[in-house]
């Protein structure tokens, strides 16, 4: 992150340019007057990009003009294989135009349909895996097949089953998008996803997609829409689960609780980020083990390394990190372990434990690391060690700097 005398100068000018008092900008974020003003004075540096995201919305800006001009656009993103430019390419416009204005394609058939399952296996390992240059191109073919079969086929039950597959398709390419930041692409997959749910009548995909668009509004820092979305699925869900107690219907109702408590964290509230989590902790342990329903991961263990990024996300460092002692991770995928990683790593960073900090960043990039070296959360906490260890930096600490694309 910037320094904190040039992010407190900007804060200072914009609240100036919108004719704003300490104590008025301090009451619009939630802040005392008293933190405001050493902000300003670079006494206190904002350590937390979710608080600088709070406090550039009430400003009006964009949060990188608050940093000095700095991009999250890396070197990483630019050299993505272009078969990523192609999945972008399939998710814009029509699915199957081709199809709606002059239809030529084949009727989907028993045989092409298994050919589509086998494609289809692949797809979620491959994002918990972190494989996405190898997921990329799969379902850059997978989808308009699908999108076009399901138009030209009159068999009900093959029509059906190909929704199915292209649902969950979208699905976890709206997950695997969101992870490389490319929130635009990530929301129009969930969007899609849900079109085909309930095309399909199926009420658990449709709120499965709509999970994943709850977290492209999180990674938006659109907190209020995470926190609709997620409020009414949950609703609607804990009254299924009245009559429904299927193992299904309590992941997707607890990874719900989840998301609501990361919004909560995010937006300060405290009392609510735990309340949540409590109900979550409820739901978990009335399933009583680890599952992966809809991509969710949720469970027992998912649920306490949601503690720990709740409790980065409040500030709570050491509390983090006396709950990540605890917790062995190594039931859930690759990529929820190494996510779990990086809030361990913003734990130490905010304690300034800079070996402990880069130890966490080095075992997230060996599990993941398509996802480490792109994830905003990991090149943040890269940049803020560099800038911590100044003229003592460790090599290793330089070379992850350039791999994050943090360092020109």
């Amino acid at each position: 992150m910037a320094d904190a005398q040039l992010i407190g100068q900007l804060i200072a000018y914009h609240r100036k340019r919108l004719g704003l008092s300490q104590v008025e900008l301090a009451g619009l974020i939630g802040r005392s007057d008293s933190w405001v003003s050493q902000v300003e004075r670079g006494v206190r540096a904002i350590d937390r990009l979710s608080v600088l995201q709070k406090v550039a919305d009430v400003l009006g800006v964009p949060v990188d003009e608050l940093r000095g001009g700095e991009s999250d656009d890396s070197p990483v993103a630019a050299e993505r294989p272009g078969a990523f430019d192609a999945l972008r390419l399939v998710l814009t416009g029509h699915p199957a135009i081709d199809v709606a204005l002059a239809s030529g394609d084949q009727a989907l058939t028993g045989e092409r349909l298994d050919q589509f399952r086998k494609q289809h296996e692949q797809v979620w390992p491959m994002v918990h895996s972190s494989r996405y240059s190898d997921l990329a191109p799969i379902v850059t073919s997978l989808i308009p097949a699908l999108e076009r079969a399901v138009r030209v086929t009159d068999d009900a039950d093959l029509v059906d089953s190909a929704r199915e597959i292209l649902s969950d398709t979208y699905q976890a390419v709206s997950a695997m998008m969101g992870k490389l930041g490319e929130s635009d692409a990530a929301w129009i997959a969930a969007d899609r996803a849900a079109f085909v749910a309930e095309a399909q009548h199926d009420s658990l995909a449709l709120a499965a997609s709509l999970f994943r668009m709850a977290h492209v509004f999180l990674s938006l820092s659109q907190i209020t829409q995470a926190q609709v979305v997620a409020q009414a699925a949950a609703e609607s869900l804990k009254e299924r689960a009245a009559t429904d107690a299927a193992p299904q219907v309590l992941s997707l109702w607890g990874a719900f609780h989840l998301v609501l408590a990361i919004a909560a964290a995010r937006d300060n509230d405290r009392v609510q980020a735990h309340e949540q989590l409590h109900i979550a902790r409820e739901i978990a342990a009335r399933i009583g083990e680890d599952r992966n329903d809809f991509g969710t991961e949720f469970g027992p263990t998912n649920v306490e390394l949601h503690a720990v990024g709740v409790a980065v996300e409040l500030g709570d460092a050491g509390e983090a990190l006396d709950l990540a002692r605890g917790i062995d991770p190594e039931a859930l995928s690759a990529e929820r372990q190494a996510r779990y990683l990086l809030d361990v790593a913003q734990a130490h960073a905010m304690r300034r434990q800079v070996g402990e900090a880069l130890r966490c960043l080095e075992q997230a990039e060996r599990l993941t690391p398509e996802q480490t070296r792109s994830h905003r959360a990991a090149q943040t906490v890269v940049r803020d060690l560099v800038q911590l260890s100044g003229a003592r930096a460790r090599p290793e600490l330089h070379q992850m700097a350039e791999r994050f694309g943090v360092v020109p």
